[in-house]
């Protein structure tokens, strides 16, 4: 297998021109590299034509430090190599981009807010795997540029201009955002100009997830009846066939606006609101003059109206699960991690964001009131993640690298699919052992290593 990992060290221009490299020996060999004539080398959209000076008995690549500072190295990174004789083209790479909500120049340690020590894990990760990342946000967009404003962490964090990577990680956590034209413009010329790759390049909708899935026919075993509510009869359709159904909003997230409606003995309903404080509950003597109650919030909010499932509880406390299902370096589907969430005393939704506490598949079954297919439950979890995902792929034509899938097992032992996230927070997902770079960091990497061919 040829040798790809290379040291690459930036020196002064006096020791070496702007416009040549210094390569060890054994990577000219290995990969048929041309000493006598000029090539050109590339990083993400970088191009510049340089001559290669061969180094005996050297193990690494120097390049000038002009040059290091063009395409937003530090003195010293780890890359990866891969020369195409067609092209005469030297590639470094692989060039990350990972598109933020915002960033916080006036906090120089923490400029990402909460994610922050997400990106400094996802800046070791890539000094392991041999790779380079930056962050950057909507604003560092520039029109009729092939570089981008971003930040680098070089002993500290420090905001740089970037050529537009080989691959875009959309983490972008609004759909406000997402939408604006610059930020569309960008995502569809570093694709169509750059034959850049962009993985999560889109939020789902609720909606969009189920009526997606209920064509294929492995998938229709793991979906509540599931509709986009649009009037009264489909309301009272759904509560005459289910003891309870659900109302959500189509585009929420954390268990926000939630709505639980359960029929009661004198013949009216219930309906339970989610709220930061806890629930609240609203007692109606009709299911019109609940109807009537929503109707004004079905104005500015879309809802899906799902079937209320008998879940399994802790203590009467619903618990479901969150698995995150990401693409690993063959691009096929794997099962990162799965935890279980147990909704907080005072709550309905299980959200760590509502007071849900998390707790491992095997520990939260043990718990639960399950009496049945106990041994068989997180297998079943594994499998239907997986087979979800794959169904996103086939079925939603949108590239994703990673998937936060929420789950959720009846009494009887049977699973749900509950909502699939295509921004997976990375707190939420956090595995219960803590490692110094999470497995998360490094499937995400290494799936860009495989789209970029490094």
């Amino acid at each position: 297998m040829l040798k790809s990992k290379v040291a690459v060290h930036a020196v002064s221009f006096g020791l070496l021109p702007d416009d040549a490299i210094m390569l060890g020996e054994s990577y000219l060999k290995q990969w048929k590299i041309p000493t006598a004539q000029p090539i050109t080398l590339r990083l993400g959209a970088y191009r510049q034509p340089i001559k290669v000076v061969s180094v005996a008995r050297y193990d690494g690549m120097r390049i000038n430090q002009s040059l290091a500072r063009r395409i937003g190295l530090a003195s010293s990174a780890t890359l990866r190599l891969h020369y195409s004789e067609k092209t005469s083209t030297l590639s470094l790479g692989p060039i990350i981009g990972v598109l933020i909500s915002r960033d916080y120049p006036n906090l120089p340690d923490r400029p990402f807010g909460s994610i922050t020590m997400f990106c400094k894990e996802l800046v070791d990760g890539c000094a392991d795997e041999g790779a380079h990342v930056f962050f950057f946000t909507p604003n560092g967009i520039s029109e009729n540029s092939d570089t981008v404003e971003g930040w680098v962490f070089n002993n500290a964090w420090k905001r740089i201009s970037m050529p537009y990577p080989d691959i875009v990680n959309n983490r972008l956590t609004s759909r406000k955002l997402e939408n604006k034209p610059n930020v569309q413009q960008f995502l569809k010329e570093i694709k169509m100009r750059h034959s850049a790759h962009v993985f999560n390049e889109k939020f789902l909708d609720k909606h969009e997830v189920f009526d997606a899935l209920k064509s294929d026919l492995k998938l229709i075993r793991y979906l509540p009846e599931s509709h986009l509510l649009r009037n009264y009869t489909m309301l009272k359709a759904m509560c005459s066939k289910y003891e309870s159904v659900f109302l959500k909003p189509v585009r929420g997230s954390l268990g926000k606006g939630i709505i639980k409606i359960t029929r009661t003995d004198n013949g009216g309903y219930q309906a339970m609101f989610t709220t930061t404080a806890g629930t609240r509950k609203q007692q109606f003597a009709s299911l019109v003059k609940l109807f009537s109650s929503i109707n004004v919030k079905m104005k500015t909010v879309r809802y899906q109206v799902q079937q209320g499932l008998q879940l399994i509880d802790i203590s009467k406390r619903p618990v479901d699960f969150r698995a995150l299902v990401q693409k690993n370096a063959a691009g096929k589907w794997t099962v990162t991690s799965i935890v279980a969430r147990t909704a907080g005393g005072a709550h309905f939704v299980s959200n760590l964001a509502r007071g849900g506490t998390l707790s491992t598949v095997k520990e939260a079954i043990g718990k639960s009131n399950l009496l049945v297919a106990r041994q068989e439950a997180p297998e079943r979890l594994q499998r239907a993640a997986l087979e979800i995902a794959e169904g996103i792929d086939q079925h939603i034509p949108a590239h994703f690298g990673e998937l936060g899938i929420d789950l959720a097992v009846d009494t009887s032992g049977r699973v749900w699919l509950l909502e699939v996230n295509s921004k997976p927070s990375k707190n939420d997902n956090t595995p219960l052992t803590e490692l110094k770079i999470r497995p998360s960091v490094l499937r995400m990497i290494q799936y860009s290593r495989y789209l970029s061919g490094f």
